[in-house]
């Protein structure tokens, strides 16, 4: 879907940002409008914007990409789905999401994504997290990427979850498989990144200085240490805090570096021996401390054997 831009009209001139959003676009979740302005998707008059600024009439308010109401659009449950489940407590599940399945449906009654299964088997997570396509669910993953994705069972939980992955207070780590030659053996990647101006399917690493002018980039560190090298290839764990969309694929070709299979931002064809569908990217790890034992975990994902294969 292309981006959405609309006019502030009189009657909602000295209003919230987010308020002007959820009216203009009719989005029927404060909790989608919260988000679309939290990941950087919601300018106005072509810059970012916190939620709490105030617009006037004549203002140009743009969401870039997909940005639909939830009415009528709730997730299908299928019971039926196979789902890895890999941690479970009254608050929280973990589970694993193989490569090349989505993580939420974008279409009404699309079926065959993550939450439609998770949603099968956790009923209890209807009416939970950002919107009713993403049942529970506190982030998502690339189609491409596989790993751990966590869910939350209550709306409390929700709420708390959320709080503390925004603080940095959920580490989470990852495995990717890119080119070795020339790349140290560990580092950290401080570029911001912005939604790309002319291909909505990607986000921009802002090198240049023009770009960080005109596109008011958010600030991403990704670091990273090698883990193993062989067949000119390189193993690497990799730390993002507060990941952003597309934040490990975009760091990573910004240094030379994409992503094995990652075509969309450049990166060299997997081969034609791996049977993976999508980049070499790993969600392995997921850990979070808390009071309460039901919202704390340190589970692990061993990587995949199509991804390690390549490194052997």
């Amino acid at each position: 879907m292309a981006d959405d831009e609309r006019t502030v009209p009189e009657d909602l001139g000295g209003s919230r940002l987010d308020k002007a959003v959820q009216a203009l676009f009719g989005l029927d979740s404060r909790a989608q409008t919260r988000k679309l302005i939290e990941d950087g998707r919601v300018r106005k008059n072509g810059r970012r914007a916190p939620k709490g600024a105030l617009v006037d009439a004549g203002d140009v308010l743009r969401i870039e990409g997909e940005a639909v109401s939830d009415a009528g659009s709730a997730c299908v449950a299928s019971p039926e789905a196979p789902l890895d489940v890999v941690f479970e407590s009254d608050l929280v599940v973990i589970v694993d999401k193989p490569a090349g399945m989505s993580t939420a449906p974008l279409r009404a009654g699309e079926t065959g994504t993550l939450a439609n299964a998770l949603l099968g088997r956790h009923p209890e997570l209807a009416g939970v997290g950002y919107s009713a396509r993403e049942p529970g669910l506190l982030h998502r993953l690339d189609r491409g990427t596989s790993g751990l994705v966590i869910a939350a069972r209550t709306g409390d939980a929700f709420v708390e979850l959320t709080r503390a992955l925004k603080e940095g207070a959920i580490a989470k780590r990852y495995l990717v498989v890119c080119t070795e030659e020339g790349l140290p053996d560990e580092g950290s990647i401080e570029i911001g990144l912005a939604n790309h101006p002319k291909d909505q399917r990607r986000v921009l690493a802002c090198l240049h200085p023009r770009d960080v002018m005109r596109l008011a980039p958010r600030a991403a560190t990704t670091r990273y240490r090698v883990d193993r090298r062989a067949n000119g290839l390189a193993l690497v764990s990799v730390w993002a805090p507060k990941a952003l969309r597309h934040q490990i694929r975009a760091h990573f070709a910004a240094i030379d570096h994409p992503l094995l299979g990652d075509d969309l931002y450049g990166g060299p064809p997997l081969p034609a021996a791996c049977a993976r569908v999508g980049h070499a990217l790993h969600a392995c790890q997921v850990t979070h401390e808390h009071s309460d034992p039901q919202l704390s975990f340190d589970v692990t994902s061993p990587l995949p054997a199509d991804l390690a294969a390549l490194v052997a």
